[in-house]
């Protein structure tokens, strides 16, 4: 069974300023795909699009994008967001992808996979792929770390203490871990040319507020908050203080490096 979440207004937006794109693993698949067809590549179908921030990346390799959503909200974000002329956007389910058996180049899901019905999900990946068409499968882990000098060690501490704070808000529905959820659907691909990435290290520069606030997107914290807002701006007022002490400085826009751990797959739907 599907999970819905991130359809609240305030949280889509939240999305849209804070998520971190995946620049450097689009040109991974695309040269991935290359190594057996050349291209041009006509359509590719971003499932889970959120805010599209992923989707109009794929905007320059493929003639034509579709990014796809349950949430009104998010794709109300997407079209606020950067808009290349071949990307459009509709509402859709996983499960129930509003396009034609064997037409699609590439299919991808950046870091929504998990929250799809899997079996149901590659079924219809595998119907509406065309021969030699790819599934990119990527998403990363919550345990992201700061990079600042000689206060990383000391920062990572406080990182930890976050994450621990959140974990028992943690979805049951992912489990003791998201990367079992990738790797079980790996395994169950039967395509024979797939392979699998366990840790590609994406770094980004980042205010701490801006680190703050992608820590908040996540679905734990948007379930304390939830639950308990009171504590939930407690917990984040006291890890903005703790890291700007760390850090020995005053503003919360101080920029530090935050890496993002991604891990992903590629299979390719046989000829």
């Amino acid at each position: 069974m599907a999970v819905r979440l991130f359809e609240g207004k305030d949280h889509a937006s939240a999305y849209l300023n804070y998520r971190v794109t995946p620049l450097e693993l689009i040109s991974t698949i695309i040269s991935y795909m290359e190594k057996k067809s050349p291209g041009p590549f006509g359509l590719a179908v971003d499932v889970g699009c959120g805010s599209g921030q992923g989707t109009v990346l794929l905007a320059p390799y493929f003639t034509k994008v579709l990014g796809l959503d349950v949430s009104p909200a998010q794709l109300e974000m997407a079209l606020v967001n950067c808009c290349p002329p071949n990307v459009t956007y509709k509402q859709s389910p996983a499960e129930q992808l509003p396009v034609d058996a064997g037409q699609v180049d590439l299919l991808t899901s950046m870091t929504a996979a998990h929250w799809f019905d899997r079996q149901k999900f590659l079924l219809e990946a595998d119907r509406v792929l065309r021969p030699g068409g790819c599934l990119a499968l990527l998403s990363y882990t919550m345990d992201m770390e700061l990079e600042h000098g000689n206060t990383t060690e000391a920062l990572n501490d406080v990182c930890k203490e976050f994450y621990t704070a959140l974990l028992p808000y943690r979805n049951p529905h992912l489990g003791s871990s998201s990367v079992k959820i990738y790797t079980d659907m790996f395994a169950s691909c039967p395509y024979p040319d797939k392979e699998w990435n366990e840790c590609f290290r994406l770094r980004r520069t980042v205010s701490l507020n801006g680190y703050i606030g992608m820590v908040e997107t996540f679905s734990n914290y948007q379930v304390m908050l939830k639950k308990d807002p009171a504590e939930a701006q407690r917990l984040s007022q006291h890890i903005r203080t703790r890291l700007l002490e760390a850090m020995k400085v005053s503003s919360p826009d101080s920029e530090v490096t935050v890496v993002v751990k991604y891990f992903y797959w590629l299979a390719r739907k046989p000829l």
